[in-house]
């Protein structure tokens, strides 16, 4: 077949909003909620326009008023409305109420579903997008007890708020409908929630799958597919695997964070780790209560043989989860753009821990010529804040010599620059590290995992090196093929 038929198939395949609304209404046996609060009721108004909506909304409401929110849903600690809390107890009451004025015995086919958004659209002074939260909880056979949820967390990029209601009205059509007919396909199912909205119009930057029919669903490998499809620039799950909204942990935190391929986590990475952290939190500015611990993994060093092996990704998740840290995962090679990440959420001090070669690469001019200042430019947005490196050092592999930010081999041009950085403490070198370790590399360590070597064991911590064996980690071993969710 010539390509551009092709291509016209392609196209031709994605329903229109009514199509999917249409076929939604006209399905005897979908019957659930709408509860929309932040921006009007824009997707309960497709399935209306629509036609046959008597068939499919049992109800459908928008709580505006704070009283008449919490009259209904309850009260927020926070006395907040547009979180996960409150959206979650949107979907709870309504799949409530539908239990119990919808009888199973008068209706034995229905699949019950309560969809609910609350958000807020941009304000008048044009100074806050807008941000909200989506989900729909619901069934996929009759009488299953236990519920499907898909919870998301979206960013407006548009300046008019009728534009972001709009947008999130076709979000919402686009959620509900893959929920019932592309869920044994959860990767695709992200993608369908751009269908006919443009990635310039809206972020997402957190999901989570959860119930029976998502059981082999690994958030954190839905996280990172939000990455892959240019949803989002950065990604964060917690040491039990659940997506984390970066905003909300980020917020108004002292943030430390190591950057590393960490395949696996050595001795050096967590020794790197703890010299660092112990350095930040004795910092003045430090709120040791207020501190959050990124490990952080660029998009970059997920690709292995030029694209993304998501079994390595997994591998290295695991162990990272089992140490019990936080993990980021961000698209950003470049560290000031990290940096300028993390300063969109706090104001507070910020620390990176990296071994000499990373800093070295970091005074490289040639990551910085698409910029217009070049390495200045990077280097305002890198150390503009209250921001500090911690320096690891490391052995010269051919001649066996200690490299500190004393000696280590920056680029004649730029030595003045670094010399600045160093003497006003933006860059520390960490002292009482364990010399005993510094001839440990990952990629040696791989090495021998790969080829059943011995002796490897002794340079990991000890619950990494358990979990390699246990669950056979970077080990290309049949029975540990990742469940197609496409």
């Amino acid at each position: 077949m010539a390509s551009v038929l092709k291509m016209e198939m392609e196209f031709n395949d994605i329903p229109s909003i009514k199509a999917k609304t249409l076929r939604i209404n006209l399905n005897p046996d979908i019957y659930g909620t709408f509860a929309e609060i932040g921006a009007g009721q824009e997707t309960a108004r497709h399935f209306f326009r629509a036609g046959g909506a008597s068939g499919t909304i049992a109800k459908a409401m928008s709580a505006y008023d704070k009283d008449f929110s919490d009259a209904i849903y309850g009260l927020e600690e926070d006395g907040r409305y547009v979180t996960q809390s409150r959206l979650t107890k949107m979907l709870s009451h309504e799949m409530g109420l539908m239990e119990e004025r919808i009888s199973k015995d008068k209706h034995p086919n229905k699949l019950f579903f309560a969809y609910a958004n609350t958000v807020t659209t941009i304000d008048f002074a044009k100074q806050y997008k807008g941000h909200g939260w989506v989900g729909i909880r619901f069934q996929l056979t009759p009488h299953q007890k236990q519920y499907n949820e898909i919870i998301l967390h979206i960013r407006f990029k548009q300046n008019e708020a009728r534009l972001q209601q709009e947008t999130l009205g076709v979000l919402g059509v686009n959620l509900i409908y893959g929920a019932f007919y592309a869920h044994h396909k959860p990767k695709s199912l992200l993608k369908y929630l751009y269908d006919h909205l443009d990635k310039d119009l809206l972020e997402i930057d957190m999901i989570n799958f959860s119930g029976p029919d998502f059981k082999l669903v690994d958030n954190r490998l839905m996280s990172l597919q939000l990455i892959k499809n240019d949803m989002t620039d950065a990604v964060m799950f917690d040491p039990s695997g659940v997506n984390l909204l970066p905003a909300a942990v980020l917020y108004k935190k002292n943030i430390m964070a190591i950057r590393g391929s960490f395949r696996p986590v050595t001795l050096v990475n967590e020794d790197m780790f703890q010299k660092s952290l112990d350095m930040f939190l004795h910092e003045s500015t430090v709120d040791p209560n207020n501190t959050i611990v990124l490990f952080e993994i660029t998009l970059s060093n997920l690709k292995v043989s030029g694209e993304i092996d998501e079994r390595d990704f997994l591998d290295r998740a695991e162990l990272l989860c089992a140490l019990g840290h936080t993990v980021l995962i961000s698209k950003f090679q470049e560290y000031y753009k990290l940096v300028e990440y993390f300063n969109e959420y706090t104001k507070a001090r910020i620390g990176l821990s990296m071994g000499v070669n990373n800093l070295v690469a970091i005074f490289d001019e040639k990551y910085y010529r698409h910029l217009s200042g070049g390495i200045l430019e990077a280097f305002g947005k890198l150390f503009f804040k209250d921001l500090k490196v911690y320096l690891y050092p490391m052995i010269d592999e051919e001649t066996g010599e200690l490299i500190t930010s004393n000696n280590m081999n920056v680029h004649p041009r730029m030595r003045e620059l670094f010399k600045f950085f160093k003497y006003n403490g933006k860059v520390v070198d960490i002292i009482d590290y364990d010399p005993e370790i510094l001839n440990i590399f990952s990629r040696d360590v791989l090495q021998k995992i790969k080829n059943n070597e011995s002796g490897w064991e002794k340079m990991l911590p000890e619950v990494v090196a358990e979990q390699i064996n246990e669950k056979q980690l970077f080990r290309d071993l049949e029975g540990r093929e990742i469940p197609d969710l496409n």
